[in-house]
């Protein structure tokens, strides 16, 4: 089993033609590979307002022949997001789906907290992963993929709102070994560390890239280029990353 996952995150749809554009790319690459992936993950921040446009907006650019998971980040309204984007009845609970791509789970998981910035994996949703996690074959790998990041990135932008409880999440993966690893965005910028004896990759932004203390005061720089990552999970279990950016 070798699963070919790309990701995406922080599109930040706003019914510019800035905004609108850059996602475009991404998918447009996407579709023009000549293997196709297993899936698409948009970590969150899909909208930037969480208006009904912009998922309207989203649901057209993200058609694919391949699979297109979401999950929101803290921009994202949960009922516009339901309706305009999924289909359904619009409804204010977590928005968590399990899907499973070759062989592999992919949870994506709500860790949004409406009305705030920062993460929170609420009673609910852990009590949703744990059973989906529980019953999953033995040998089947998982993957979590959510919007904050729940270690520090060493920015005091993201740092302020990452994933609050993370003793909550590292109860979680202590009592579900499949878990491979952790897929997050809200950062803005590509990066990779440990939590709880997993990796957590962290999806670089569609929209803006992050610019680091050392790098110049002004966080946003809006100059770089689109960012996606590639994920191949391997036999092993093992779980290698690639990032690419669409200049």
């Amino acid at each position: 089993m070798t699963v070919l996952l790309a990701q995406i995150s922080d599109l930040h749809l706003d019914g510019s033609e800035r905004a609108t554009r850059r996602a475009e790319r991404v998918m447009e690459h996407l579709r023009a590979l000549p293997r196709p992936v297993d899936a698409v993950l948009v970590t969150g921040d899909i909208a930037d307002h969480g208006t009904e446009a912009e998922y309207e907006e989203a649901a057209r650019i993200l058609q694919a022949p391949f699979p297109v998971l979401t999950c929101p980040g803290n921009h994202d309204a949960r009922g516009a997001y339901r309706k305009a984007l999924l289909g359904e009845e619009p409804a204010p609970g977590p928005v968590n789906r399990v899907h499973h791509v070759a062989g592999a789970a992919v949870l994506m998981i709500d860790a949004t907290v409406p009305g705030r910035d920062e993460g929170l994996l609420d009673g609910e949703t852990l009590e949703w992963a744990h059973a989906q996690l529980t019953a999953l074959p033995e040998g089947v790998p998982a993957l979590l993929a959510f919007h904050q990041p729940p270690v520090d990135l060493h920015h005091p932008l993201p740092d302020s709102c990452r994933l609050q409880r993370p003793q909550d999440l590292a109860a979680l993966l202590e009592a579900h070994p499949a878990v491979v690893a952790l897929l997050t965005g809200h950062a803005h910028t590509a990066a990779a560390s440990t939590f709880a004896g997993r990796p957590v990759i962290v999806g670089p932004a569609v929209t803006w890239t992050l610019r680091l203390p050392w790098e110049g005061d002004a966080p946003a720089d809006r100059d770089q280029p689109p960012g996606l990552a590639f994920h191949v999970l391997d036999d092993d279990g093992r779980l290698t990353t690639h990032y690419r950016v669409l200049v």
